[in-house]
């Protein structure tokens, strides 16, 4: 069997690279925040998400500032840490801070870039303007998200009683 090579020749043309919203689209697709939403509700409100990029060691969130919304890692890794003590590590697919889309308080815990990441953020004041702009799919999304908060809560009552 002959080896292949990755020949300029013999690319696919055609085939254009994914593009940021696509794959910001695909990513909060399968997270549970999104799920039963349509991908193109989906890939409308990612249009008006915020992308940003992290460096190694870098802070992303300090507990105690003030949440404006959920992070999701497109790449590279994040820990969540209480002080010291290593609460969560995350990467791409994970998302964290959904309590700041229902809530206007401050953070409860710091979360700090491992290695290079890209975030993308999902604003409470865009999902806002979503619910007034499409209230069913508006409801169904913060139907999700009080799902993902019961879960959390759930598992976390499970290992306090351990």
């Amino acid at each position: 069997m002959a080896k292949q090579t990755n020949s300029p020749l013999w690319e696919n043309l055609f085939r254009k690279p994914p593009t940021w919203l696509s794959q910001a689209t695909e990513l909060w697709a399968q997270t549970p925040l999104f799920r039963d939403i349509r991908k193109s509700d989906i890939r409308a409100l990612a249009k008006n998400m915020h992308p940003r990029s992290y460096k190694k060691d870098e802070i992303i969130f300090r507990a105690g500032e003030h949440g404006a919304g959920a992070a999701l890692i497109q790449s590279g890794n994040v820990e969540v840490r209480a002080g010291k003590k290593v609460l969560a590590k995350l990467g791409s697919g994970d998302f964290f801070g959904e309590m700041a889309l229902v809530l206007e308080e401050t953070r409860t815990a710091d979360a700090v870039a491992t290695e290079p990441t890209e975030i993308i953020f999902f604003l409470r004041a865009d999902l806002e303007e979503w619910i007034a702009r499409s209230p069913a799919t508006g409801a169904r999304i913060a139907t999700n998200i009080a799902v993902v908060l019961a879960e959390r809560l759930r598992r976390t009552n499970e290992l306090l009683s351990q």
